[in-house]
């Protein structure tokens, strides 16, 4: 464990959001990189594909049947957390559900479940490839 669940549990939906895009973004940076070394502005706009509001929801609507009762409920805290930023060029609700997931990342890489981690965005990822190519 990274952080004692007592602490954990006092931390914010926000709080979570917060750590939960940087470990998301570095899981997707990560797996662009194993693809074959490119250059910028290749890897970037793979990236960008992959790490905004909309892709993320998807994603979550993708593994909301694998989670736990306590993901979920971490899930749900973190899509509705009072939002002091507005979605830019996305849609609100992609925006808080995307929040949702960020919270749920942000959570699990504290309670140290990287494998967890991997795992969800994995099957997320797998669904979201192969439904693009039917």
């Amino acid at each position: 464990n990274r952080i004692s669940e007592e602490i954990l549990k006092t931390f914010s939906p926000t709080a979570l959001s917060f750590i939960g895009d940087s470990v998301y973004e570095l899981q997707i940076r990560l797996r662009t990189l194993e693809k074959g070394n490119r250059r910028a502005a290749k890897l970037n706009s793979e990236k960008v594909s992959k790490v905004n509001a909309k892709a993320q929801a998807e994603i979550m609507e993708k593994i909301a049947d694998l989670l736990t009762i306590e993901e979920m409920s971490v899930y749900r805290r973190g899509r509705n957390a009072k939002q002091r930023s507005t979605a830019k060029n996305q849609s609100m609700a992609d925006y808080h559900k995307a929040s949702g997931f960020e919270a749920l990342m942000g959570y699990l890489y504290l309670k140290g479940e990287d494998d967890r981690i991997e795992l969800l965005i994995d099957r997320g990822l797998t669904h979201k490839e192969s439904d693009q190519n039917e």
